[in-house]
C-alpha cells in the first residue's frame, strides 16, 4: 500500500505521506485529512491513483462547514478552505432538516466530481444516517481503491514495479560454495541494485556486484576481489488486472550486462586446473551480454504465485565466455503473519522458489569447450519480513536438486542470500 500512499501524497491538497492511513489492506481502505487551506478534488484523486496503476472504486468525504443555498440547491461551505460542496440525492432534505442558512453542519457522504475544468464542482450524496449539526473544522477523505500487496519474490523476477516516481535500493549478500572434484571455491558477493519508476508502467534499474573469491585444491590455494559486470535493466509492465487484495500482472524486462568486471583469472602456477576452469574463478561470465525476461504473477488472499523465463546471450571477453543460458523460475508465497491482516507492515512471507537452468557450450580463445555444458534445477526456501511498508528484510537458501554438469563446469553446492530493500 506504500505505492498508493506515495501517489496520494503528491496531490496539492494531500498531507504528508505518513498522515495517509491505511485502515483495511484487504479492501484497500484509506483515510486522510487534506491540508486545511487547499480545495479538494475527487477527479484529481482518481487520476493520481490511476497514474500509479490503481483504480479508485469510491470515496466518502466528511466536511465541516456552514450550510448555504444557491437557488434550490443546498451547499456546504468548508470553514477552512471556503470550498463549496453541492448536496444531492434522496437524503439531502433529511440532512438539512431543521437548519437555517449559515448554520454549522458536518456532512458525510459519497463524493464525486461533476463536470470538467471551470464547470467542475464537488458533489456530496449524504449518507442515510443523521448528520451532525455541531461541526469541527476540517475535511476528511475516506477512499476505497484496489490495494497492492507487499509481495516481491527474492530470486525470481517480479512483474511488479517499485514506487511510482520513486524507487528502491536493494543491497544483497550472497554466500556461495562451489566445487569441482578436489577444487573447493567460496564466493562472497555484495550486489547493490538501485531502481527508479518514472512512469506507471516503466522501471529502470542498475545492478552493481562486487565479488571476493577464494579457492583451494589439495596443495594450492588463493583468492581475489573484483568488480563484477554491471547490468542496466528496463522493465515494462504491459498487463495488469486488479482485484481486491491482489492482482494479476505481467512484464517484459531487458537487461544489458556490461563488460566492467575483473577479467584476470588465476594462473596455472596458482591453481593446477584447466584454463576454462580458472576463468570461472573471476567475477564474470563473459563480456557484453543482453538479457531477455518475461515475468508473471497473480495474488489472491494470502497466496501469491509467479514465475519468469529468461534468456542470456553471452559474448566473449578476451576470448572467454560461459555458454548461453535459458532460465525458468517459479515463485510461491504465503502470508504467514499477521493472522489478522488489516494494515500493511510487519508481514512475514514464507517463500519457495525454484530455478531451472540450462547453459550451453562455453568458449575459450574462440574455440568451443567440450564439457562446459550444464543443466541444473534448484530449490530455494526463504523468508521475507516487511518490517515497514518501506523496509523489507529477506533471506533465502538455494540448493541443487538436479545437477547434470560437464567435467569443466563448476558445481554450485549452496547459495545463501541475505538482503534488505528500502523504498523511497
Amino acid at each position: 500500500m506504500y505505492n498508493i500512499q506515495k501517489a496520494v501524497s503528491r496531490l496539492d491538497y494531500a498531507p504528508k505521506l505518513k498522515e495517509i492511513e491505511i485502515t483495511d489492506i484487504k479492501k484497500g481502505l484509506a483515510v486522510f485529512t487534506p491540508k486545511p487551506d487547499k480545495p479538494v478534488s475527487f477527479a484529481a484523486l482518481k487520476a493520481t491513483l490511476k497514474s500509479a496503476g490503481y483504480v479508485l472504486d469510491s470515496a466518502n468525504i466528511s466536511v465541516d462547514g456552514t450550510l448555504n443555498k444557491e437557488g434550490q440547491v443546498w451547499i456546504v461551505v468548508a470553514k477552512s478552505s471556503g470550498q463549496k460542496f453541492v448536496l444531492e440525492g434522496p437524503n439531502v432534505q433529511t440532512a438539512v432538516a431543521g437548519l437555517e442558512i449559515d448554520s454549522p453542519i458536518e456532512i458525510t457522504g459519497n463524493w464525486k466530481t461533476v463536470g470538467n475544468k471551470t464547470s467542475a464542482r464537488e458533489v456530496i450524496t449524504p449518507a442515510e444516517k443523521k448528520q451532525s449539526h455541531h461541526a469541527r473544522s476540517g475535511v476528511d477523505v475516506f477512499f476505497a481503491g484496489t490495494p497492492d500487496t507487499s509481495e516481491a519474490p527474492i530470486r525470481v523476477t517480479s512483474p511488479g514495479l517499485t514506487v511510482y516516481k520513486g524507487g528502491a535500493i536493494t543491497p544483497r549478500l550472497y554466500l556461495i560454495r562451489q566445487s569441482l572434484g578436489t577444487l573447493k571455491v567460496n564466493r562472497q558477493m555484495v550486489d547493490v541494485s538501485l531502481s527508479y519508476t518514472p512512469l506507471s508502467k516503466l522501471q529502470l534499474e542498475a545492478e552493481v556486484p562486487i565479488s571476493r573469491t577464494s579457492f583451494r585444491d589439495t596443495t594450492m590455494s588463493g583468492s581475489g576481489v573484483g568488480l563484477g559486470n554491471i547490468t542496466a535493466w528496463a522493465k515494462y509492465r504491459f498487463f495488469r488486472k486488479v482485484k481486491t487484495y491482489g492482482d494479476r500482472q505481467a512484464a517484459a524486462r531487458f537487461g544489458l550486462e556490461l563488460p566492467t568486471g575483473k577479467k584476470d583469472a588465476p594462473s596455472g602456477s596458482q591453481i593446477n586446473v584447466p584454463a576454462f576452469v580458472r576463468q570461472q574463478l573471476t567475477p564474470i561470465n563473459g563480456g557484453l551480454s543482453p538479457h531477455f525476461d518475461l515475468a508473471y504473477s497473480q495474488a489472491g488472499g494470502r497466496v501469491i504465485f509467479g514465475g519468469n523465463a529468461e534468456v542470456i546471450v553471452r559474448t566473449e571477453r578476451d576470448g572467454f565466455r560461459m555458454g548461453h543460458e535459458q532460465r525458468l523460475s517459479t515463485d510461491l508465497e504465503y502470508v504467514l503473519l499477521p493472522r489478522d491482516y488489516d494494515k500493511p507492515g510487519r508481514e512475514l512471507f514464507l517463500i519457495l522458489e525454484t530455478t531451472f537452468v540450462h547453459r550451453g557450450t562455453g568458449r575459450l580463445n574462440g574455440v568451443p569447450v567440450s564439457g562446459s555444458k550444464a543443466t541444473e534445477y534448484y530449490l530455494a526456501p526463504g523468508l521475507q519480513y516487511a518490517a515497514h511498508p518501506r523496509f523489507v528484510a529477506e533471506g533465502s537458501v538455494q540448493f541443487p536438486v538436479v545437477r547434470n554438469t560437464g567435467p569443466l563446469a563448476l558445481r554450485t553446492d549452496v547459495n545463501v542470500l541475505l538482503g534488505v530493500k528500502y523504498l523511497f
